[in-house]
């Protein structure tokens, strides 16, 4: 049960460090709305993310008692926010629409580097 503590809590380090290494690397090849549109779609993924594992969370540890106003505002909120945001990117052209789905599959590649990571550690325990 520990594992799965320390892995919940580097998984959003891993997601940060992709964002902004992705971000410094599109930015260095000189294409600053891709750059911007992928740092918009990555903390847009991320956020929704830091938002569900608070809903879930706070649902599992609720028990009998009722959850949070705020977790329940976040449930029905998540989803309209961000379809928000991205249609008016889409519509408005400021950002590259492609560069903000670059950006919401961040906590994918988080989530791939933390199984590595662990199948790493279940294979040196096994050896």
């Amino acid at each position: 049960m520990m594992e799965l503590a320390q892995a919940e809590a580097r998984l959003p380090r891993w997601m940060l460090a992709l964002a902004g290494a992705g971000t410094l690397g599109i930015l260095l090849s000189t294409h600053v709305r891709f750059g911007a549109g992928f740092a918009v779609g990555s903390g847009l993924a991320i956020l929704n993310y830091l938002w569900l594992h608070h809903i879930v969370e706070a649902l599992v540890n609720a028990g009998r008692v009722r959850p949070p106003k705020t977790a329940l505002a976040k449930v029905f909120v998540r989803y309209p926010l961000m379809f928000a945001g991205v249609y008016l990117f889409y519509k408005s052209g400021w950002l590259p629409f492609t560069a903000i789905l670059a950006g919401f599959f961040v906590p994918v590649g988080g989530v791939l580097i933390e199984a590595l990571i662990l199948l790493r550690e279940s294979w040196k325990e096994s050896v």
